[in-house]
């Protein structure tokens, strides 16, 4: 088996990796300005999707351009995430960056689509069996088990070892010869989940009762749904906004791929929807909860609402998620100011980041590579891959962390 690194090789985003050039893991993007897409122009038979981020599931699209028709095999909840993220990408077009794929091309997904449950083994292209296992990362996500009759491939995606409150942690093991393992947070230790979210409560509370507005970006695909069911496990009251309110209610029409359905159900009643853009500027005078996105501050209403409140240090912004080089929210945390619609501001609203991650730290991705000692360990999506494959090592593990262009016989 022979595997081509298109992305992700020691970097976070833009997940492609080709088997045999003839089958493609993810396709995705790296969030930036401008956006950084997979090398060279893959025509793959066939595709397998792990999970509906835009940094896996992003240019999907644009493998249906011209002639090529590949068929594309993932979960529900990923086909329905990727045409939402698709969409969100096509309103980007004119932009900062041209669109990557059109809208022909975005319709044409429901022409090539086949879906399959976990545990359901199929054949996307001959010579190759593939099963999704449940990997514990948002609503949908699947580590990809790839077997052509040799060697039995592993590709992790992103996953999560831990439970949230969406999504029950994997327990999946499967056999494998090869592992293809993210890395995101190898030199990180989660605190305690229930720490954060007091922590994160209280600062909300605290925040509203003195007389000030929170901001909380969040991703809208994982991260809403998470900050939603915690506000209500706290009972702090919350505005919703932007395509996270789209992807709540995808979530509920798949009760079947979440931990508790009736809680999200519950959340989402509890929370007040933001229906009208007019409504943006009254809502961010309240003292008030508002969870929107985008995450890392590079689109969405979040680009209204933290301009909004950045004079104040009454205010706050509570990040929530992981936060790309390069992007407005790395530059929020790190220097205090961000780039909006152009202008560099500085924020004077208090600033702080919670780790709600849904990927493994470094104790759950050991404990999980502790299953796979025989096996062949290639670290990738991470921003240490190299030091992480080199402590693998030192630990007795075939180990080794491709670069981005990299292919390798396994």
């Amino acid at each position: 088996m022979k595997l081509r690194f298109l992305g992700s090789g020691r970097e976070v985003g833009r997940s492609a990796v080709l088997v045999d050039d003839r089958l493609l893991l993810d396709y995705g993007m790296l969030a930036g300005d401008p956006p950084r897409y997979p090398l060279d122009a893959p025509a793959p038979e066939a595709v397998v999707v792990s999970h509906g981020h835009l940094d896996h599931a992003g240019l999907v699209p644009a493998l249906l351009a011209g002639e090529a028709r590949p068929p594309i095999h993932w979960t529900p909840p990923t086909r329905d995430l990727a045409r939402v993220l698709a969409r969100d990408t096509l309103k980007l077009r004119g932009g900062t960056y041209d669109c990557p794929f059109t809208e022909a091309e975005l319709r044409r997904l429901g022409e090539v689509s086949h879906t399959h449950s976990y545990d359901e083994s199929f054949e996307p292209i001959s010579g190759y069996e593939v099963t999704f296992r449940d990997a514990g990362h948002i609503p949908g996500s699947a580590h990809v088990v790839v077997d052509d009759g040799r060697t039995r491939l592993l590709y992790t995606g992103d996953f999560h070892t831990d439970d949230q409150r969406l999504l029950s942690g994997t327990t999946a093991r499967p056999d494998a010869d090869v592992v293809v393992c993210e890395s995101t947070y190898s030199d990180v230790s989660h605190d305690p989940r229930s720490d954060v979210e007091t922590r994160f409560a209280d600062a909300l509370r605290e925040t509203v009762w003195n007389g000030g507005t929170v901001v909380v970006p969040a991703f809208a695909v994982g991260r809403t749904q998470e900050v939603l069911l915690i506000c209500a496990a706290h009972d702090v009251d919350c505005y919703v906004d932007g395509m996270g309110a789209r992807v709540t209610r995808q979530f509920l029409d798949r009760p079947e791929f979440l931990r508790d359905a009736d809680a999200l159900r519950e959340a989402a009643a509890h929370a007040r929807f933001v229906t009208n853009p007019g409504q943006r500027e009254r809502i961010a005078d309240q003292n008030t909860v508002i969870v929107t996105t985008s995450g890392m501050l590079s689109g969405g209403p979040a680009m209204t609402y933290v301009p909004a409140i950045r004079e104040s240090p009454t205010n706050f912004v509570a990040m929530t998620g992981y936060q790309v080089e390069g992007t407005p929210g790395r530059e929020l945390l790190d220097r205090g100011r961000a780039e909006f619609d152009g202008r560099v501001l500085p924020v004077s609203a208090r600033v702080e980041a919670f780790d709600f991650s849904a990927h493994a730290d470094r104790e759950g991705l050991l404990t999980f590579l502790s299953a796979y000692r025989g096996a062949r360990v290639l670290v990738n999506h991470g921003d240490r891959c190299e030091a992480f494959a080199a402590e693998l090592r030192a630990d007795g593990y075939d180990a080794g962390a491709p670069e981005v262009g990299q292919t390798v016989e396994v």
